[in-house]
C-alpha cells in the first residue's frame, strides 16, 4: 500500500435558502453568519488533522456547501493561509469555490480571485425561469448569464457551471435548449446531471412530475450529443470538460485518493500505509453543535480527542473492492489496473471472479491494464458495482 495524492474539502454549511431537491447538509442563514468564529472553527479544526497530511502537500482545496460565496473573500483568503501554515499547499493547488449566480456574490469574484481561488463552480442548475422557480431557485437567467461574464472579469479562466436535466415536466428540447446556453457560454467543466429525488427533502415528501424514463434517455443521448460536437468530452458519469481541464478536486475522489474534510459534517478519507489501514472520518453535522465544540477547544488545552470528530470507521478488507470501484468505474477511461493494489493493499486477484462473470457479460473490458466498464457497462454501472 502507498500513500495516494491529498486534497482538502472545506465545508460551508449555510444558504439563503434551502433548495427543495437538496439533501447536503444545507442550513438556512439568519440576519448574520459568525464567519470570525466560524474561521477560527475551521483552523481548529484543521490543526487537530495536519498529522494526517502525513507529509503530503495539499493539491487541490474545494469550498463547498451550502453556499461558501456567502462569506466574505477575506474570510476564504484567511482559511487558505490557514491551510498553507498547517499543512502545505502545492505551488500549483487547484482551488475550487462553489458560488451562486446571484449579483451580491458577483460583486465578490474579483476579492475571491486576489485571496487565491483560480476556479469557481457556479449553480446555474437552469437557464429558464419557470423551471428555476420550481427548483428553488433565487437567482434568473440574466443573473446567471452576468455570474459568467463577470467571472471572466475577475480574470477566473477555470470555470465549472453546474446544471440539471430531468426537471419537473422538462422536455428533450427544453434540456437541450439549456445546455445549449450553457455550452455557449464555453466555460471549462460542466457539471451536467439529472434531477433526482433524495430522502429528506421538500420534493420527497411532495414529488413533482418528473420526465418518464424513455424522455430521460432521449434527453441523455440528445444532450451528450450536443456536448460531444462542441468539444467537451466526457470523463466522468456527469462530467465533461475542454481538453485537458477536468476538475482535478473531484479527479482525486474518483481515482480513490485521499482528502481531509474540515467544517460542519465534512468527511475525509486517510490512508495510513504501515498500518494497512485505510480510514473514513466525519465531523459533527450541526453548524451551532460544531462552533460549540470548537469555542470549547479553543479556550482549553488542546485535548488528545478531535473535538469536532463525530466518528470514524476502519474500512474492512472486505468492503475494500466495492469502495474503490464505486469510485472508480465512475471514469470513462477507468484506472490503471495497478492502482487497485497500491491504495487498497489487496491483490488484484481479489476481484475475481466477480470481474470474469462481468466481463464474459460485456459489462467491463479484461483487467490486465485498466479496471474499466464497456459502453454498456457504464449504463449499466449499478449492476456492475452490486457484483461486489
Amino acid at each position: 500500500m502507498r500513500l495516494p495524492p491529498l486534497s482538502l474539502y472545506i465545508h460551508i454549511p449555510w444558504c439563503v435558502r434551502k433548495c427543495p431537491y437538496c439533501d447536503f447538509n444545507s442550513h438556512q442563514a439568519g440576519d448574520s453568519l459568525p464567519e470570525a468564529e466560524y474561521v477560527a472553527a475551521l483552523g481548529a479544526d484543521l490543526a487537530a488533522e495536519a498529522d494526517l497530511a502525513q507529509g503530503r502537500a495539499i493539491q487541490t482545496v474545494f469550498f463547498g456547501g451550502g453556499t461558501p460565496s456567502l462569506f466574505s473573500a477575506e474570510a476564504i483568503g484567511r482559511i487558505l493561509e490557514t491551510v498553507d501554515q498547517a499543512v502545505g499547499l502545492a505551488s500549483d493547488a487547484e482551488i475550487t469555490l462553489e458560488a451562486n449566480p446571484g449579483t451580491f456574490e458577483q460583486a465578490r469574484f474579483s476579492a475571491y480571485r486576489r485571496a487565491g481561488v483560480n476556479r469557481l463552480s457556479i449553480g446555474v442548475q437552469s437557464f429558464q425561469a419557470e423551471q428555476l422557480h420550481k427548483l428553488g431557485r433565487i437567482h434568473g437567467r440574466d443573473e446567471a448569464l452576468a455570474a459568467v461574464a463577470m467571472a471572466r472579469q475577475a480574470g477566473f479562466d477555470n470555470i465549472n457551471l453546474d446544471l440539471m436535466h430531468g426537471l419537473p415536466e422538462q422536455t428533450t428540447e427544453a434540456a437541450c435548449a439549456d445546455l445549449q446556453q450553457a455550452i455557449e457560454l464555453v466555460p471549462e467543466h460542466l457539471s451536467w446531471y439529472q434531477l433526482t429525488i433524495e430522502p429528506n427533502t421538500h420534493f420527497y415528501s411532495a414529488p413533482p412530475l418528473l420526465p418518464v424514463e424513455d424522455t430521460l434517455a432521449d434527453i441523455q443521448q440528445a444532450g451528450e450529443a450536443l456536448l460531444a460536437e462542441a468539444g467537451y468530452g466526457q470523463y466522468e458519469v456527469s462530467a465533461y470538460c475542454q481538453p485537458g481541464k477536468p476538475a482535478r478536486h473531484n479527479l482525486n475522489y474518483w481515482t480513490y485518493g485521499d482528502y481531509l474534510g474540515i467544517g460542519a459534517g465534512a468527511h475525509g478519507k486517510v490512508t495510513h500505509p504501515e498500518q494497512g489501514d485505510i480510514v473514513r472520518r466525519w465531523k459533527t453535522r450541526l453548524p451551532a453543535h460544531y462552533l460549540e465544540r470548537a469555542a470549547a477547544s479553543l479556550a482549553t488545552a488542546p485535548e488528545a480527542e478531535h473535538p469536532m470528530l463525530a466518528g470514524q470507521e476502519t474500512l474492512k478488507p472486505e468492503d475494500l473492492p466495492l469502495d474503490y470501484l464505486l469510485n472508480a468505474l465512475r471514469l470513462n477511461e477507468g484506472v490503471p489496473a495497478e492502482t487497485f493494489e497500491a491504495y487498497t493493499g489487496l491483490p488484484l486477484s481479489r476481484l475475481d471472479p466477480a470481474w470474469h462473470e462481468l466481463e464474459r457479460k460485456g459489462l467491463v473490458r479484461p483487467k490486465d491494464e485498466r479496471l474499466c466498464t464497456t459502453d454498456l457497462g457504464r449504463r449499466f454501472l449499478n449492476d456492475v458495482l452490486a457484483a461486489f
